[in-house]
């Protein structure tokens, strides 16, 4: 299912969330994905492709899939609990937007 989602990525993405490119490296259990947006496209590889990406994302499935399908958004419990880690929430929050998840 998290491959599937990745894979849609490129199609469903909207322009001009993005004023430079920023990297995404994302570890959802065994799922390794890098994900490159700019200001008109996505690009998602498999692995870690980006020796030090602009925000690295890990969680479960679970949550990931929350987030994604259920529009939650991660707030400082979950930060503080592990539930979620990145080196930059506020990237976070601009790739669900370029994507039309923005908590709407």
């Amino acid at each position: 299912m998290l491959d599937a989602l990745f894979t849609k990525l490129p199609k469903v993405f909207v322009a001009g969330t993005f004023a430079e490119p920023t990297s995404f490296y994302f570890s959802i259990r065994d799922i390794k994905k890098s994900v490159l947006c700019s200001a008109d496209s996505c690009t998602v590889s498999d692995g870690r492709t980006f020796d030090n990406a602009d925000c690295v994302c890990k969680t479960s499935p679970e949550f990931f899939l929350k987030i994604w399908q259920e529009n939650y958004r991660p707030g400082m419990k979950d930060f503080m609990k592990g539930t979620i880690k990145s080196n930059n929430p506020g990237a976070l929050q601009l790739f669900l937007r370029c994507f039309g998840k923005d908590g709407g």
